[in-house]
């Protein structure tokens, strides 16, 4: 049972991280193990993204990943977090979605973004050519919903399975032009602060202040992500974070692989200042501490820009530890 934090409803997107030392096949495992335990601890949600050409990340089959993990559970939602749509056509998404919807009635989500999820050549590898304009991304948006909705007469092309699933669509975004776009689509929003914090603020200005009520929401509704890493001690908690940390200074470097094991010195890979400044900008929001440490940031987190959910992501190393942050931030 969750404790009281509870009044702000908590959920988990999950990268489906390979350590080093690992392979996609135990990342795999290890998701579906956690995705049983955040079951049972009662979390809302739990959501994959897609990624491609990441060493360290195991979810780029997104709808894939849905399924495994939907299989393996029963009452949980699961979805994508997301399918970064450029890369697809709407209708094969309404395909894939609506299917996952037959399977798993009631408890599928589908989170979209426009940014393509990779580098520009592996783009290219995915769609075949990069003519597409991104502009293109509002239609693209209502085009996938109108097949997930229910036919209209004559209409000539449908997706089946799809059409009448009404899968609930959500927009994701870490700028000002998601918030805009699910204000005026009356969508449900959900905001990377876990890796982009630094338009949280005016993005959910814009979103409360612009929401136009729609059939699929009559008010505003907004996820904000957050990173966690919960241990019985701060520096145990720290400790393990420097996982996630080695991961971004890879990625921002243009070494992106694995991720790391902790390691005692986060401060020796600062080789160079800009890293340290954008490491510390990118991961500023996150809550890393003993179970006091981060229920006082969480609750200031929740105080100051009041999200109507929570998503939780925790890249940490060892698999045990991970569903111990898990389980710890539970019952706060």
């Amino acid at each position: 049972m969750l404790g009281p934090l509870a009044s702000v409803p908590l959920s988990v997107l999950d990268l489906s991280p390979i350590i080093q030392g690992g392979n996609p096949a135990l990342a795999l495992k290890n998701s579906l193990d956690l995705a049983r335990h955040t079951e049972r601890w009662g979390y809302r949600r739990y959501w994959v993204a897609e990624h491609h050409n990441m060493p360290g990340i195991a979810s780029a089959a997104t709808s894939v990943v849905i399924g495994h993990i939907a299989g393996g559970t029963s009452t949980i939602r699961v979805g994508a977090g997301g399918i970064m749509l450029p890369n697809h056509a709407p209708l094969v998404i309404a395909e894939q979605f609506g299917t996952l919807a037959a399977l798993f009635p009631g408890r599928i989500d589908l989170g979209v973004g426009r940014a393509p999820g990779t580098d520009q050549r592996t783009a290219l590898a995915l769609r075949r050519t990069l003519q597409g304009d991104i502009d293109d991304f509002p239609k693209d948006v209502l085009e996938l919903i109108a097949y997930m909705d229910d036919p209209k007469p004559g209409q000539p092309v449908r997706a089946i399975p799809g059409q009448g699933s009404k899968v609930p669509v959500w927009m994701l975004g870490s700028s000002t032009y998601g918030a805009q776009l699910a204000a005026a689509l009356g969508l449900p929003y959900a905001f990377a602060s876990h890796f982009a914090p630094e338009q949280l603020t005016q993005a959910l200005e814009l979103y409360r202040a612009q929401f136009r009520p729609s059939p699929f929401l009559d008010k505003p509704y907004v996820m904000l992500g957050l990173n966690v890493v919960a241990a019985n001690s701060d520096a145990e908690a720290k400790f393990l974070f420097t996982s996630l940390q080695q991961a971004f200074i890879n990625l921002r470097t243009g070494n992106p692989g694995p991720l790391p094991p902790p390691i005692a010195d986060i401060r020796s890979m600062f080789f160079d200042p800009r890293i340290e400044a954008i490491l510390k900008s990118v991961l500023s929001l996150a809550q890393v501490g003993s179970p006091e440490t981060v229920k006082a940031g969480v609750e200031a987190f929740i105080a100051e820009h009041r999200p109507d959910e929570l998503m939780v992501t925790g890249q940490i190393f060892d698999h045990a530890a991970r569903l111990r942050s898990y389980e710890i931030l539970s019952k706060l």
